[in-house]
């Protein structure tokens, strides 16, 4: 399984834009082959700060889905909305819970 987490810097005056977008394709993501779990989150601190929180079956569906049509079509308009570039981090569980 593979977490990816998603830094997005929104322009003030586009986050009502980036939320109905979300809420608009939310449930596509989620039915993705390999899409485990999907998360909106925002910074405790900045409310333009929001992190998307997301589970992958193996790092191949993270990048199929990022390969996809769907993906390709959502990803420049939502882009548009970013007062800064996104960052991504994937990470793996070195050790599973005891």
């Amino acid at each position: 399984m593979i977490t990816r987490i998603v830094r997005l810097h929104l322009r003030e005056e586009k986050r009502e834009e980036f939320h109905l977008i979300f809420s608009q394709n939310y449930s596509h993501i989620r039915q993705s082959p390999g899409c485990l779990h999907l998360e909106l989150m925002q910074d405790s601190e900045d409310s333009c700060v929001l992190y998307t929180y997301s589970q992958w079956e193996s790092p191949q569906h993270l990048e199929a889905y990022r390969k996809s049509a769907f993906f390709r079509s959502v990803w420049p308009r939502t882009k548009a909305l970013f007062a800064g570039k996104a960052q991504a981090f994937s990470m793996q569980k070195l050790k599973k819970d005891t």
